[in-house]
């Protein structure tokens, strides 16, 4: 026969181990879920990036072109 006293280290014992892994999951959960946020954040800065870059070359791009015989040509600079 078991006595009191093992009884309750046992009880311990398991309510500490299952504590433990439960613990364990959910720093998993949340170390997953700041990695995907940080992920979708650089993905948008880098977006944002790409984004101001073709504006930059859209602007540099001012070349200018007129219809002649139902065609685009290019226009020379004025």
């Amino acid at each position: 026969m078991v006595g009191k006293f093992e009884r309750n280290k046992d009880t311990v014992q398991e309510m500490t181990e299952s504590a433990a892994m439960h613990v364990g999951r959910i720093a998993v959960i949340i170390a997953t879920a700041v990695r995907d946020v940080t992920r979708e954040i650089g993905d948008l800065v880098t977006d944002g990036i790409e984004m101001r870059e073709a504006s930059r070359r859209a602007q540099r791009d001012n070349r200018s072109f007129e219809v002649i015989d139902g065609e685009f040509e290019q226009v020379a600079e004025k």
